[in-house]
């Protein structure tokens, strides 16, 4: 097996580059500097990354590679000989989420060369941020899975309420700093059900350890009514991140106050440590409670997948329109999850990177545009064809790849949902293509409106994207056609491990 060092790296490097970043002087050298450095290290994770997923060996079965411990406590009071240990893998699962996550993070770091207030203190909240989703995402131990969760979510507060920007219609405000404390109560509430869970499962198990891997062996697995009352506040704890309807309402507030490079990590990584969590804590720690339970999510999926469509649909605002969409593609993800079979669940991995890559795309266009005039209403716009095509690509093939096109990363995923979907519940297969058919309505609209037409002369100085936006733009765009064309290799990651799951069948 590889070395679990490669694994280790992608965690530690982005913590190392926040401290040596403390020491870098706030001066217009200094900034450049920063800028460099940011760059440098983004292009690194994101080498590891891909690194990491394609040297995942398929054919290896069951288990976890690029497997480290270290103990961190063991035999000390109510702790068992594994107690507490800083414990990382990969398996098929996580694979394309680290491959997710360094791709996104390197186009963060590019997109967010222009920021020039505090530009230092925002970066070093940046890589901490990163950090966290990797370590949540290879973290095979209870207590630190919690820890770099709560690692990857704390920033978000920071970067929203200082480089963050509000909104303003004529009906309602939103302030960054409002939506910046939205969120963070929300998550942070829904933590604690999580942190209720894990102790939890340490006493109801009463094996003195957070060893997921020991957790999750058949001998060890708690009794079914244990399950039961277990499983809900893992659901929901994790479910809140995800988006998950009615606990959702945090997600667009937060996506539209998020500087362009937290909205590509917010909607494209973050929201996935939910569904990630609701894998890891829920089906494969408490199978037979995720089997009880896994109707009344499927129910509030539907919800999420038509009710964010709709949201959608209602929008002027681009960054809201994303967000509400951001909610129904996540209820896809929860949907796929909820079938408990190979192929749903293979499509809700799927789902979490092709909806990734897409959205995080689709805010990287955004905050181009709105650099140049400052706002995000639609309706001011007509005809940025004419002066922008590379921006219109772009986000013209991100919004086919969201609205289920053939070709692009959308399709694949939302195919092997719909199917999980149709052999167990078929009216939220029916409900879930009908909030297709409302996607390519508000994608089709919003285009039309803005994009096309006659040219608009409110913004006369409009100007094509920059050439780091147009390398952010290339980068996501070809992990969204690698996926849609040749998902071969993400299939192959995914079933080996989905296929192994308690409960998946």
């Amino acid at each position: 097996m590889h070395s679990g060092y490669w694994v280790l790296a992608t965690i530690g490097i982005p913590l190392i580059a926040a401290a040596l970043l403390l020491f870098v002087p706030e001066t217009p050298r200094g900034k450049d500097i920063v800028r460099w450095f940011s760059v440098l290290v983004g292009a690194v994770l994101f080498g590891l990354s891909v690194y990491i997923f394609f040297a995942y060996e398929v054919d290896k079965g069951e288990g976890y590679q690029f497997f480290i411990r270290y103990n961190w406590l063991e035999n000390v009071g109510f702790l068992g000989e594994n107690g507490i240990s800083l414990a990382f893998g990969v398996d098929g699962i996580a694979a394309p989420m680290i491959l997710l996550n360094g791709i996104v993070c390197f186009g963060g770091a590019l997109i967010s060369w222009k920021i020039d207030h505090h530009n230092k203190d925002f970066f070093i909240l940046f890589w901490v941020l990163v950090s966290g989703v990797f370590g949540t995402f290879a973290a095979l131990d209870l207590f630190f899975f919690f820890f770099w969760y709560e690692v990857a979510v704390l920033p978000m507060y920071l970067l929203i309420a200082i480089w963050g920007s509000s909104s303003a219609f004529e009906t309602f405000a939103r302030t960054k700093e409002y939506s910046a404390m939205k969120l963070t109560i929300m998550l942070v509430a829904a933590s604690i059900l999580i942190f209720i869970g894990i102790f939890a499962v340490f006493h109801e198990a009463g094996l003195g350890t957070f060893d997921l891997q020991v957790l999750y062996a058949p001998e060890n697995r708690l009794d079914p009514d244990t399950q039961k009352w277990i499983f809900p506040l893992f659901a929901i704890g994790c479910g809140v991140l995800a988006g998950l309807w009615p606990f959702h309402t945090w997600s667009p507030d937060g996506h539209v106050a998020a500087p362009t490079a937290v909205s590509m990590l917010h909607a494209g990584v973050l929201m996935k440590l939910g569904a990630f969590g609701i894998i890891r804590l829920g089906i494969q720690l408490l199978p037979e409670g995720a089997e009880f339970w896994m109707p009344g999510l499927m129910i509030l999926a539907t919800f999420n997948v038509v009710y964010g469509a709709f949201s959608a649909t209602a929008q002027r605002d681009f960054k809201y329109m994303i967000g509400y969409s951001s909610v129904s593609h996540m209820g896809l993800v929860i949907m796929g999850l909820s079938t408990m079979s190979v192929i749903g669940v293979n499509g809700a991995v799927l789902q979490m990177f092709a909806h990734g890559v897409m959205t995080a795309t689709f805010f990287a266009m955004v905050g181009s545009i709105y650099d140049q005039t400052h706002t995000r209403d639609m309706r001011l716009y007509s005809g940025i064809v004419n002066r922008m095509p590379l921006f219109v690509f772009f986000f013209a093939v991100a919004g086919l790849a969201s609205l289920g096109l053939p070709g692009p990363a959308g399709f694949v995923a939302e195919f092997h949902i719909f199917l999980g979907a149709f052999q167990t519940y078929p009216w939220a297969a029916a409900l879930g293509i009908f909030a297709a058919g409302m996607t390519a309505v508000y994608i089709l609209r919003m285009m039309a409106m803005s994009m096309f037409g006659p040219e608009d002369t409110h913004f006369p100085d409009l100007k094509e994207m920059t050439y780091l936006e147009r390398a952010t733009g290339v980068l996501m765009l070809s992990f969204m056609l690698f996926m849609g064309l040749w998902p071969a290799p993400f299939i192959d990651r995914i079933q080996e491990t989905v296929q192994n799951l308690p409960g998946v069948s």
